[in-house]
């Protein structure tokens, strides 16, 4: 018995592209995925700092976003630590709006918290983030060279760009040479 032969409508077209990531070929369903509520949760998710400000991004994550039947408005979820939950509670009213003038409308009718980790006990712990390193003064001979640069010019804006150019490139100097250098 003879095999019916392929018709060249039948083929799928091949890329000619190469390698596409996976997070392309997905994104078209992921995205209508999250919308089938109505709003898009995705843009909640990925840009949670700018949306809640970046102190209380650092101590909160949103979780999920629950909708109740009949009603007008979703509740958000926040994953927070247990020592900053009460000072997170008193800024809900303010980080309600944020959330609701990023969608333009009132999507969010309510935010409740969670102290506790949304994944297992080793997955979950809290994670702490470093101090931000405290700026070290110049050196005082760096200083004092870059005045000499700045005193070259009259105009005192270039004067001023030229003593922090002249002050940054003394620095970078200092410390590439305190690395090689350890002693």
């Amino acid at each position: 018995m003879a095999q019916p032969t392929k018709s060249a409508g039948n083929t799928p077209r091949r890329r000619r592209r190469g390698f596409v990531a996976a997070s392309s070929l997905l994104a078209d369903r992921v995205q209508k995925a999250a919308e089938g509520r109505g709003f898009a949760v995705t843009r909640l998710l990925t840009h949670w700092p700018e949306i809640a400000g970046p102190q209380l991004a650092a101590v909160t994550r949103p979780v999920k976003v629950s909708h109740s039947r009949g009603a007008f408005g979703a509740t958000l979820t926040l994953l927070t630590t247990g020592p900053v939950a009460p000072m997170v509670e008193m800024q809900l009213p303010q980080l309600r709006e944020r959330v609701n003038a990023c969608y333009g409308y009132n999507a969010i009718q309510k935010i409740t918290l969670t102290q506790t980790a949304a994944s297992g006990f080793a997955e979950g712990q809290a994670q702490f983030l470093h101090a931000p390193a405290q700026p070290v003064p110049p050196d005082p001979q760096a200083t004092a060279e870059a005045r000499e640069v700045a005193n070259q010019f009259t105009d005192p804006t270039l004067a001023e760009a030229m003593a922090r150019l002249a002050l940054n490139v003394k620095t970078r100097t200092n410390r590439k040479n305190r690395k090689d250098n350890p002693c």
